[in-house]
């Protein structure tokens, strides 16, 4: 077990995960600080590498198409004050909450979802590509900032927290033997599925109305963006309508909170948890919106599939995406010494596809394009 065990607040619920009890890390270390365990994951993962790089990781909007559009980053800073605020209602873990939302995307691909498609379907005979089991990858090996060890060192609840992570684009990975297959992680790790549809549910808002690929005439039939448009647009008469959109998108985070935290309390009342070790036994998802709110919520996630997501010029830069990233990886195969050397040493313990798929998870987008027009176009300096 690890030896920080000071600092911990001494009002969490008994629910909540707590640095004193985490089952440790991988690796012993001697600390010049007494941290809390979970402070100190969060810390590591905010100044690691991949981290970083996130702030040139797509969103929806590739990362040259301005400066206004969230990235990987901005979304995952969102993320992080949602779940903290979603923490501290319920006096959980806020530490912990804050570093899963900021670890999150950590493994996430340049281009989006679509990279993570393209890679997983290039890798489909060594093991495919999962993104929360690449986030993993990259605080438990790919990260090398340490004596000793590669990765963070991360507390198990924090790694734990990663792997279980869901949404629509990513399940569960039960194949980590020490990660308890087939039990719910803490309350705190539940929260950040939640906090990441919430963040990019309005922030998507926010940015398909920006590029104007949606309209607020279309948001209009959708019921929950009516209910709270209609309250601001009575309170704030002639409220002019970018004031009135941000106005909006905050009262519509804050019912989706308000609505989750009395839910899950609700819940963990139902369902007699009063410990973290009731909640593995119990071994059910306790934090949820309730019947009303889910149901609006997912006619929301529904228009954004149908008018942005799908939209014919965001499909145009999933195409292209996929190209760019089909002929990077044929080509490192075909050529390796294409690769960087920290890379080609890796092939003397690692398969040569793994080697290269992480290689390409971690470039931004930006990196990847510029990479693209140093290998395929002639006249590119290289």
């Amino acid at each position: 077990m690890d030896s920080e065990v000071s600092g911990e607040r001494p009002d969490l619920a008994g629910f909540a995960a707590k640095s004193c009890l985490s089952l440790g890390r991988r690796y012993p270390e001697e600390f010049r600080d007494s941290r809390p365990a979970f402070e100190r994951d969060r810390d590591r993962i905010i100044h690691c590498a991949a981290f970083r790089r996130l702030e040139y990781k797509t969103q929806v909007f590739v990362n040259h198409e301005g400066d206004y559009y969230r990235t990987r980053l901005t979304h995952s800073l969102e993320v992080a004050q949602i779940g903290k605020a979603i923490s501290r209602r319920l006096r959980l873990n806020e530490e912990l909450t804050e570093a899963l939302a900021l670890a999150h995307d950590l493994g996430h691909t340049p281009f989006g979802h679509t990279g993570e498609e393209v890679l997983n379907r290039l890798m489909e005979e060594h093991g495919g590509f999962e993104h929360n089991l690449q986030s993993l990858r990259v605080v438990d090996q790919l990260e090398e900032r340490y004596p000793g060890f590669n990765g963070l060192n991360l507390s198990w609840e924090t790694r734990e927290g990663i792997i279980k992570h869901k949404s629509p684009y990513d399940s569960p990975a039960d194949i980590i033997a020490d990660m308890m297959p087939g039990i719910v992680p803490t309350i705190e790790a539940q929260i950040i599925n939640f906090a990441d549809e919430i963040a990019y549910n309005n922030h998507d808002i926010d940015d398909g109305l920006k590029s104007g690929l949606i309209t607020l005439e279309q948001l209009e039939k959708v019921e929950i963006w009516r209910e709270v448009y209609n309250l601001i647009a009575a309170q704030y008469p002639g409220l002019d309508p970018e004031r009135c959109k941000h106005q909006v998108i905050s009262a519509l985070i804050g019912r989706l909170i308000k609505d989750l935290c009395s839910t899950t309390l609700e819940n963990i009342e139902n369902f007699g948890i009063r410990t973290l070790d009731d909640l593995r036994r119990v071994n059910r998802q306790v934090v949820a919106f309730s019947p009303d709110f889910s149901d609006k919520n997912k006619k929301l996630k529904q228009f954004l599939m149908v008018n942005l997501y799908r939209h014919h010029k965001v499909e145009r830069m999933r195409v292209k995406a996929e190209s760019y990233l089909s002929q990077l990886f044929e080509a490192y195969m075909k050529h390796p010494t294409l690769l960087p050397r920290k890379y080609l040493k890796k092939m003397d313990s690692t398969v040569r596809e793994r080697v290269i798929c992480d290689y390409i998870a971690g470039m931004t987008d930006r990196f990847a394009l510029d990479e693209y027009k140093r290998l395929f176009e002639p006249y590119e300096r290289v």
